[in-house]
């Protein structure tokens, strides 16, 4: 990767990939856009500029304008607003990614996106989730998932576009706000542990769902996007994960640093429903011998820097 395009960076995850590109390619090779703007550091720090993901030929223009060679395709809807707005779901989603693959091909230029343990359903095995598996999603973002899955392999076969991939576990960190993801509560509760020293999860108890801390996840896209394409087996995509608990885990951790921390429930159907569809654990084993895949964070050593980063931030504020 030398000059890269970044779609949807504003979102959870581009918010901070985009920085963290900028340090490693140079700020002026990293070209942030998103259909809309507002004074953060992956504006401010770098090239950046509007688009909408449904618009492809304005993606095209922008990335012939920046002469790019990498395209990282983050723009989309999360499970639970998809779930909510299914068609615009679909509308977005696909399109965009139709848009984004269509670009890659047209210019030559190597593609990331991310896919999702969303992408597996209740007929998938729960535990230890293997790299191939049945894949049957009962949600439309998990739908969305499996068929982008499947059209990146069809443009690498097909037009030989350098398409890569990952399924992401849920994603935390103390940077970007929740974007209304099934995952979300594992952020949540530790801005209201801060700030009320208590949380009322809308994840109910018993509950295991696959997690990373974020430095991890954007470890793994520069990672992955670096590898030897000989050695890559799969490209879409690679099983990763770093941890897997339930709400009762995360509340006993951080109760290590906040002793008084109180966790309660109001269980929101939607979501717990969502939860129980997907793996409890997953089998990372193909991205660690493929590509290296490896995580730094566990619970922990994730409990002790995420309060850290919110507490300063409060004082801050």
């Amino acid at each position: 990767m030398k000059k890269i395009m970044v779609t949807g960076a504003l979102g959870q995850i581009g918010s901070e990939l985009v920085v963290k590109l900028r340090n490693v390619y140079g700020k002026e090779n990293v070209i942030a856009t998103d259909i809309r703007s507002f004074g953060c550091e992956a504006v401010l720090s770098g090239p950046f500029e509007i688009l909408d993901v449904t618009d492809g030929n304005r993606m095209v223009e922008l990335a012939k304008k920046y002469e790019v060679d990498t395209m990282i395709h983050l723009a989309a809807l999360l499970s639970a607003v998809a779930e909510a707005k299914p068609l615009i779901a679909w509308n977005l989603n696909m399109g965009g990614l139709v848009n984004a693959l269509e670009t890659s091909k047209e210019l030559g230029l190597k593609f990331f996106t991310p896919s999702s343990i969303g992408a597996f359903g209740p007929s998938t095995p729960k535990e230890k989730t293997p790299q191939d598996t049945i894949q049957r999603p009962t949600t439309m973002y998990g739908v969305n998932k499996v068929a982008g899955e499947l059209l990146c392999d069809y443009y690498f076969a097909k037009f030989g576009v350098d398409t890569r991939s990952v399924r992401f576990p849920g994603l935390i960190s103390y940077v970007a706000p929740p974007g209304g993801g099934t995952t979300d509560y594992a952020v949540e509760i530790y801005y209201d542990a801060i700030a009320k020293g208590r949380y009322n999860s809308f994840i109910d108890k018993g509950t295991y769902m696959d997690m990373m801390y974020m430095p991890d996840a954007l470890n793994a896209i520069i990672d992955l996007m670096e590898a030897d394409p000989a050695k890559l087996k799969h490209r879409n995509a690679f099983n990763i994960t770093a941890m897997s608990f339930d709400p009762e885990e995360i509340a006993a951790e951080i109760r290590r640093h906040l002793p008084s921390f109180v966790l309660g429930y109001a269980v929101d159907p939607v979501r717990q429903a969502i939860a129980e569809s997907w793996p409890n654990s997953i089998d990372a084993s193909a991205a660690r011998e493929e590509w290296g895949f490896k995580a730094e964070y566990d619970l922990a050593k994730m409990t002790t820097h995420m309060l850290g980063k919110i507490g300063k931030k409060a004082i801050a504020e």
